[in-house]
């Protein structure tokens, strides 16, 4: 299964790491020991051309509605089903057939962050329009993207002004002063096990360990950090990226590498050095990613609006939550009733 999983995601549709033969099983690992989650496999020929962790869900977004979803923790930053490419219309077609005759208590079927701009998508779109199904977008933000054709020091010119590279010129001349600065790049597994407890221990270090959403404030997620690590980094999809002084890291950052794309996964930051900025020196650096021939765009995974990474990444991903009407027509009723009542919802199929 694992082989035919790796194997899957060489010709997805679009790739995503949190879905991934060595992103999910951690996850699941850690948040689903009991394995109550559904694994949704299509296939198709022999071959497995689909998959999606299926949630049945008694909550949606704090009301008592009872749907399924596609299954994100708190740190999948991407929720689009594997898919084998020239599939897409395959994989919904089956997965909706499948829902509509195992409903259960649930009134539809809800799926987050799916790129509005990809494949996946607009074979969505066609099928539920094809079905006559009702599908609404329910929420929309866009976040920082980096794609294109520009080289690092032309892109950096772009984002920032004259001013403000001089700014942070300035601040790592006055940084250096403090002592050895260097920047280390890495796609290979050494000292991996080091590297992953000095970025959980900079992490907590700062306001997320004060505010307990670290990923050291739970052993779980420590955990899940370190495994989709080691696993990226078996199989050549890890790139670390760290600012040293004096040996003592003050930034680091992990981007997984998803040829065409890249997800820029986790980042921190050393807070008692904030007046140089290491984070933006660190990203400065990280623009060098550009110059990979095999990474098209690569996701910031950021909040929108986020107020580091947008001064320095100009592109934006439009991510969306979408809810699919799954059942009979009575089901299909009440949760077209149930649409209006969702602010800023825009159907999608044909009621």
């Amino acid at each position: 299964m694992i082989a035919q999983w790796a194997a899957l995601e060489a010709i997805s549709s679009e790739p995503n790491p949190f879905y991934s033969s060595w992103g999910l099983p951690p996850a699941l690992k850690a948040f689903d020991p009991d394995g109550r989650l559904e694994i949704l496999q299509f296939w198709a020929a022999g071959e497995l051309c689909g998959l999606l962790p299926l949630q049945r869900s008694g909550s949606y977004y704090g009301y008592p509605i009872p749907h399924l979803r596609g299954w994100m923790h708190d740190n999948a930053f991407c929720g689009a089903p594997l898919v084998a490419a020239g599939h897409e219309g395959e994989f919904w077609s089956a997965l909706l057939d499948h829902l509509d005759a195992h409903p259960s208590h649930s009134l539809f079927f809800h799926l987050e962050g799916l790129a509005e701009d990809g494949a996946l998508f607009r074979s969505l779109a066609d099928i539920v329009t094809a079905r006559r199904a009702t599908c609404a977008i329910v929420h929309r933000e866009e976040r920082a993207m980096l794609a294109s054709p520009a080289s690092a020091e032309e892109y950096f010119a772009a984002s920032m002004s004259g001013k403000k590279r001089k700014e942070l010129r300035r601040q790592y001349n006055r940084l250096s002063e403090l002592g050895e600065l260097r920047f280390e790049r890495r796609r290979d597994a050494h000292d991996l096990a080091d590297w992953a407890n000095d970025f959980l221990e900079l992490e907590a270090a700062g306001w997320k360990g004060a505010a307990g959403s670290a990923l050291a404030s739970d052993p779980r997620t420590a955990a899940l950090f370190a495994d989709m690590l080691n696993g990226a980094a078996g199989i050549g999809k890890l790139e670390r990226l760290a600012l040293y002084l004096d040996d003592r890291p003050i930034a680091m950052l992990a981007n997984f590498l998803c040829p065409p794309g890249a997800f820029s996964f986790k980042t921190a930051f050393d807070e008692r050095y904030s007046r140089f900025s290491p984070g933006v020196l660190l990203q400065r650096e990280n623009l060098d990613i550009l110059q990979e021939p095999s990474i098209e765009w690569t996701d910031s995974c950021a909040a929108a609006d986020h107020p580091m990474i947008e001064r320095i990444w100009r592109e934006k991903r439009s991510m969306v939550r979408l809810s699919v009407g799954i059942g009979g027509k009575l089901r299909q009723a009440a949760f077209r009733q149930l649409l209006k009542a969702e602010s800023g919802s825009e159907i999608m199929g044909t009621e």
